[in-house]
Parts: C-alpha cells; sequence; structure tokens
C-alpha cells in the first residue's frame, strides 16, 4: 500500500508504503501525484519512506516504477529514500548514477532529516550519511 503524506511544498511528492506495494498502488496513487506535482513545476522531488511495515514490491510495481522514472526522466530534481532494508539500499546505490537527480538514503530514524533534506537547498553532497 501507497499513501500519500501531507505537509510537504506542491513540488514534493511524499509517500510511505506499507506491506506490499502494487501495481494498483503506483497506478492510483503514485502515478497521479506525480501528474499532478509536474503540472505546476518543472522539476519535482521525491520522498518516499519504506519502513519496517514494508514488506515486497510486486514485479507490476517495479515495472510502473521504472516507467514512470523513465517517462519523467529529466523532471526529478531529488529523491530522499527513507529505509532500513539493505535490498533497497544497494538497489539505489547501483542506479543512482543513471539518474540525473539528487539522491539520498537514510535510515529510519533519521525520517526527519530525510523531509528537511527533501525540502533544502540541495547543496548538500549526494552520498548516503554513514
Amino acid at each position: 500500500m501507497i499513501e500519500i503524506l501531507e505537509g510537504f511544498p506542491a513540488n514534493v511528492v511524499a509517500v510511505r508504503a506499507s506491506g506490499e506495494v502494487t501495481r494498483d498502488d503506483y497506478e492510483r496513487v503514485l502515478i497521479p501525484a506525480v501528474d499532478a506535482a509536474m503540472k505546476g513545476h518543472d522539476k519535482i522531488r521525491v520522498y518516499y519512506e519504506l519502513g519496517p511495515g514494508f514488506t515486497r514490491m510486486s514485479a507490476g510495481a517495479a515495472w510502473d516504477d521504472l516507467k514512470l522514472g523513465v517517462a519523467h526522466y529529466w523532471h526529478w530534481e531529488a529523491v530522499a529514500v527513507v529505509t532500513d532494508h539493505d535490498w533497497i539500499r544497494r538497489a539505489i546505490d547501483v542506479f543512482r548514477f543513471v539518474v540525473p537527480a539528487h539522491i539520498r538514503t537514510f535510515p529510519d530514524d533519521q525520517a526527519a532529516e530525510a523531509r528537511d533534506w527533501i525540502v533544502s537547498s540541495l547543496d548538500k553532497p549526494t552520498t548516503r550519511p554513514s
């Protein structure tokens, strides 16, 4: 399941994933939120929490994630991913060099710092905190 998080600027799509994330979650929640943010901004930012309640992403959701990323390739300004799931961190480390955006991962206990960073001026390094 994906839920939209409130309290972020209009150029930030903020979501929390829990349980299994499916293609339906992308098509009903995430893609419309990204499309709405794109209407008012040339570049958008994404804040994505995948906490302990997140279990997996279906193949359909992974495919929609790839399509969404490619469709808006030049429109991503920054992505903050909050998770303690090592496999997600590793996947982001592999793909961060092919996405023209600032990308940072944060452990679950640094969610507040991730929220601050995604709305900041982005003059901080794009590497993962130690």
